[in-house]
């Protein structure tokens, strides 16, 4: 994705970074300026206060973590997870349609015209909400190596990022405990033009701030634990907050249920029910892992390696000892019996040496 790997032609065409923010489930403790000030104070429902007006720390604990737990919407929570990755491929869909119909093309034709490419990675926010930050690029129908249409413009790109992100839904499915749910992308969007020098820096910038949130552990933002959850014990010793292990709880609950079988919200407890990469990208945005791997080989080897195969199909052969190996074990094992034996009756009163 860095400035090397780009053409110097891609640098110059209309680009936007885009932060979709998830709907509110709920007030959670904020960091900076007072959290919630509240002048008619006043409490929930549950005896919670309303507001809080104290000025946490960039690493309080309390940052991320509902008001009232029992206000919040855990179920909700969980199934926009679940459904998240669809709402973003709704958007990129209405984006191609806003910008064909802008000029007075028809969808099937767009593809004629102009490629709408991207890169987009999914971040955990402090309240364990799953929300994206993308790079938006328009090239000509070839991809990066091609000129986007004179129409393509980065207002005319913007003006479709607008509001496609205010118009896309997609909605749950029905649950006779939990009802229907329509999703929508959060209140807060931020599109920015992307504008980069001779030298690329505006691709290096990206790149970079990609690798920061890739690299992020579990511990630094809100996500739930980097290895699966098999059992319902399991969340209960999981290294995460309270709040999390709620969320874990809501996965293993909704799971449960027949109408929601087919968002395997159990298998993907871990990650509170998100099912999608922390990095995506349209087929055209950047270089390929396939390029990336014959460079490889180029730079190991010294050499062209015309037609390499990579094998990524394996199978299983066996496991355990070889017949000489087993030996061995056999009579490793039985010394440590021996050994374990005689530590016993020595132990014992009277036992031991006379």
């Amino acid at each position: 994705m860095g400035g090397k790997n780009v053409p110097t032609a891609v640098r110059n065409r209309p680009r936007l970074f885009v932060t979709l923010t998830a709907p509110s489930f709920g007030p959670v403790h904020r960091a900076g300026e007072r959290c919630r000030p509240r002048r008619d104070g006043g409490a929930c429902e549950h005896g919670r206060p309303l507001g809080c007006g104290t000025e946490h720390a960039a690493t309080d604990p309390l940052i991320g973590q509902p008001l009232c737990p029992d206000c919040y919407d855990y179920n909700g929570h969980v199934l926009w997870h679940a459904h998240a990755s669809k709402l973003w491929d709704r958007f990129v869909i209405d984006v191609r349609r806003r910008l064909a119909s802008s000029v007075g093309l028809v969808q099937s034709g767009f593809a004629d015209h102009a490629r709408l490419s991207f890169a987009r990675v999914a971040e955990y926010q402090k309240r364990a909400a799953v929300h994206v930050h993308a790079v938006i690029r328009l090239d000509g129908p070839d991809g990066p190596t091609d000129e986007p249409p004179a129409w393509g413009t980065t207002d005319r790109l913007t003006d479709a990022v607008r509001a496609s992100a205010g118009r896309v839904l997609v909605r749950t499915p029905y649950s006779p405990s939990v009802g229907e749910i329509v999703f929508r992308w959060g209140a807060q969007l931020d599109v920015r033009p992307l504008h980069a020098d001779s030298a690329g820096s505006g691709d290096d910038a990206v790149a970079a701030y990609v690798a920061k949130y890739v690299t992020k552990g579990a511990s630094e933002t809100g996500a739930g634990t980097d290895h699966k959850v098999t059992t319902r014990a399991d969340i209960d010793t999981a290294p995460v907050s309270e709040h999390v292990r709620t969320l874990m709880r809501t996965c293993w609950r909704l799971g449960g249920l027949p109408e929601y079988a087919s968002l395997r919200l159990r298998t993907w407890i871990h990650s509170l029910g998100y099912r999608g990469h922390i990095l995506t990208k349209s087929r055209a945005y950047s270089t390929t892992y396939a390029a990336l791997r014959a460079e490889r080989a180029q730079h190991v080897g010294h050499t062209e390696i015309p037609g390499a195969v990579t094998d990524s199909h394996w199978r299983y052969v066996g496991s355990g000892h070889t017949p000489g190996a087993a030996l061995i074990a056999a009579g490793v094992a039985e010394d440590v019996a021996i050994n374990r034996a005689a530590a016993a009756e020595s132990s014992q009163p009277g036992g031991g040496a006379v």
